[in-house]
């Protein structure tokens, strides 16, 4: 490639903001002629190298984003751990057409058994298929629109939970609610209602969400809206958190 095509190629892909191609268009350039490539595979080649790149960005600048505690994928799951669990419901949920349905996912049990790990498994495979996630604990989503509520900020705070196409609540029922902080959350789910999925996690049974909420007619308004379209998983099982610790306490019985 002469030096005056080359330049004008690393000028308009400036100009396009292909970044991939500035930097890479003689090494693209060697590869299509080592493998005799035709004008439409070299073309593929080019759009392929630069979406991927593209892609790659944006999905790292999203988890940075998106407030998830870590970043263990689906595959890291040990379902030989939890052998009530049904790996097959989880599969079909990573395929996500819950959240192209609007639908909810609800994951319920005692804590440690590994609903946050899912929770974040499956928002990841959303972040990859191209959905914008949004991780929050109950706690903090509460705190943060009562702050923004103290300073007339409210409505503003509450599209950072209504926009995401996929919204993970964490550790709903570990405190219980104010009547106004209840409201709050009546509010998100009333507003995401058929509008945006969401991915709920608990250690409560429904039967006991008006423990957290503290009003009946309230609680029977969210789960009303919550559960119309929901996916309902318990897991009933050991703790991973205390499975490390078992372990090596049974080592240690051995010696």
């Amino acid at each position: 490639m002469s030096e005056l095509v080359a330049g004008r190629i690393i000028r308009h892909a400036e100009r396009l903001k292909l970044s991939h191609l500035t930097d890479t268009a003689e090494q693209l350039c060697q590869r299509a002629d080592d493998a005799q490539l035709g004008y439409r595979e070299f073309l593929d080649l080019v759009l392929d190298e630069e979406v991927a790149v593209r892609e790659s960005r944006r999905f790292t600048n999203a988890l940075k984003l998106s407030g998830l505690p870590h970043r263990k994928s689906l595959d890291e799951f040990d379902f030989a751990f939890q052998p009530d669990l049904d790996p097959r419901k989880i599969k079909d949920l990573a395929a996500l057409t819950f959240i192209d349905a609007k639908a909810n996912v609800c994951l319920l049990g005692p804590p440690g058994v590994g609903k946050t790990m899912l929770a974040v498994g499956l928002a990841i495979a959303a972040c990859q298929a191209g959905y914008s996630i949004y991780f929050t604990t109950l706690d903090d989503l509460v705190r943060n629109l009562s702050d923004a509520e103290a300073t007339g900020r409210f409505r503003k705070k509450l599209q950072t939970y209504l926009k995401p196409a996929l919204l993970v609540v964490d550790e709903v029922g570990y405190l219980p609610l104010s009547r106004a902080e209840a409201n709050m959350v009546f509010q998100l789910v009333s507003r995401r209602y058929e509008h945006g999925s969401m991915i709920w996690t608990s250690n409560k049974s429904f039967s006991e969400m008006a423990q957290v909420f503290g009003d009946d007619a309230l609680t029977t308004a969210i789960l009303d809206r919550l559960l119309h379209h929901a996916e309902i998983i318990t897991i009933n099982g050991p703790s991973y958190r205390l499975k490390d610790r078992t372990l090596t306490a049974e080592k240690g019985d051995r010696h």
